[in-house]
């Protein structure tokens, strides 16, 4: 039987009081027009009310609380939130979750995806390793992230000789995700998305449990026109369709044909970003990429070293990968976030996760808001903030080799970068490098175990982890050791003998000249 064509404020009315709703998108690709329409529709009637909300990733923008799942910052609306990241869902954030107004629960983004494979499969939950010794372990927080939290979907249990953390599936009423053209069967084709997601996950475990189905899409076609090799969400599937001719690519842009493949654009198209403190991190972070390298790039400072590969011509030399599933190209930033311009392929986030968790990658390049003696790092849970892991926890766990990069201080912290140098114009009221870190999302000693190399990059510091702890191995020009440095950690760390300068280059305009000297 072919879906029904509703408005975007009939999908909404499909919700019942204590549904859960999983919540296609990642980061900007989502049924934006649906999540409107729910907000809408609990403004004006108070329905529906007390939802659990599963997503996978934050879906939102960090510059625009009016989108994505911010839609749902209403308190009644949601009761239970499971998600992979709250970051760019700021008002949802402190809203629901900083408040304790809901419960929230965190989980790492490649195990909800997972989830999603599981759920469709009837299966109880995920066994994996991720997340042991982090906060997700029950022995710690158990992915609980406020205190209205207090049940537990995470177990700790022993299998082949080996302890594994046991994932919960819950159990999901409805969902909406989106694709680009829809044949009035409600074939679904993603030619035209930078991301596939776990769409086709996602609906199969909603179709399995007997619950509705809704897909956004951006126009109709004929039945039977679509390629089937562009087909991603088989009809059968889909209840509903909701078509919106002006829904948007990302929250970035209306539509980028160098992001999803139709088009492609030269890498020196790429304008450089300013020389600042993040370019200083961010260049000297891609001094670690060797040649042949598959890697992937977090979010926040590290999310801008494509831009510094892409001005330096060695963007060919290397893999590039973000959790998304793209692979290849120039990974975007801040509201591109999650595509990529050039990829070489779109893989389902799934699949991702899998090369990711069985320690394919060469190197990954991560942020950090706090780091310990030991080592230990948390982005998840700081200030005021509640951000949750997304897939920081499965890439830490399993690279073989971490590049962590953030500024030592932050809070006001004014940094100039001039004449070869770096000129701290005013300290950051806020330490990053503290005795102990608040939450746990990356546990130093385990990597210590498992024989990763890690390094932390600040704009004015390079540090290496090693058995002794942390080492001031390079410091930048115009930086004082004692006061600039040691001062500003709080706790002990060694400076080795052979402290260096860090390079002149990564204090001057204009490209660096990486790719002469690249994989030597």
């Amino acid at each position: 039987m072919p879906p029904r064509i509703i408005s975007t404020d009939e999908a909404a009315a499909l919700i019942n009081d204590g549904d859960m709703v999983v919540a296609g998108g990642n980061g900007g690709m989502a049924p934006e027009g649906i999540y409107a329409a729910v907000e809408r529709r609990f403004l004006a009637t108070g329905k529906p009310k007390g939802l659990t909300l599963y997503h996978v990733t934050g879906v939102g923008a960090v510059d625009d609380e009016s989108v994505g799942l911010n839609h749902f910052a209403h308190v009644g609306l949601v009761k239970r939130v499971i998600g992979g990241n709250f970051g760019p869902m700021i008002r949802f954030m402190k809203t629901l979750i900083t408040t304790d107004a809901i419960e929230a629960y965190n989980m790492p983004q490649g195990v909800l995806s997972q989830l999603c494979r599981a759920m469709a499969a009837g299966q109880p939950g995920v066994v994996t390793h991720v997340g042991l010794h982090t906060f997700m372990d029950p022995r710690q927080e158990g992915g609980r992230m406020n205190a209205a939290a207090t049940e537990s979907f995470v177990e700790l249990v022993e299998l082949a000789g080996r302890e594994w953390l046991f994932y919960r599936v819950p159990s999901p009423n409805i969902c909406f995700i989106r694709g680009t053209t829809a044949d009035e069967d409600g074939y679904v084709s993603m030619e035209h998305e930078p991301t596939t997601r776990e769409e086709l996950s996602m609906a199969m475990a909603v179709h399995n449990a007997g619950g509705t189905v809704v897909c956004q899409v951006e126009r109709l076609a004929p039945p039977r026109s679509l390629d089937p090799r562009l087909v991603r969400v088989p009809g059968f599937l889909v209840d509903y369709l909701v078509v919106e001719p002006e829904q948007w690519q990302t929250y970035g842009t209306r539509f980028d044909p160098t992001t999803c493949g139709e088009a492609t654009s030269p890498p020196s198209a790429i304008p450089p970003h300013p020389l600042d403190a993040r370019r200083v991190m961010t260049r000297r972070a891609a001094f670690e990429i060797r040649a042949g390298d598959v890697v992937n790039l977090g979010v926040g400072v590290s999310a801008e070293i494509p831009n510094v590969a892409a001005e330096e011509g060695i963007v060919e030399q290397f893999t590039p990968t973000v959790e998304a599933g793209v692979i290849g190209g120039v990974p975007g930033s801040v509201r591109m976030f999650g595509t990529a311009t050039n990829p070489r392929a779109i893989i389902d986030q799934a699949y991702q996760f899998d090369f990711y968790d069985g320690g394919g990658l060469d190197v990954a390049f991560l942020s950090f808001a706090e780091v310990d003696a030991q080592g230990n790092v948390n982005v998840t849970r700081f200030g005021d903030r509640n951000d949750g892991a997304g897939g920081f926890i499965n890439i830490s766990q399993n690279a073989k080799r971490l590049v962590f990069s953030g500024t030592l201080t932050g809070g006001g912290l004014n940094v100039d970068v001039n004449n070869d140098t770096i000129e701290i114009r005013r300290e950051g009221r806020i330490k990053k490098f503290v005795p102990v870190v608040r939450q746990m999302s990356y546990n130093g000693a385990v990597g210590r175990e498992r024989g990763q190399s890690v390094l932390f990059i600040t704009e004015r510091a390079v540090f290496q982890h090693t058995q002794d702890g942390l080492i001031v191995t390079e410091i930048a020009p115009g930086v004082r050791l004692q006061e600039d440095v040691l001062d500003q950690i709080g706790f002990a760390v060694h400076v080795s003998p052979e402290l260096a300068p860090m390079d002149p280059r990564l204090f001057r305009e204009g490209p660096m000249g990486l790719a002469a000297s690249f994989g030597a």
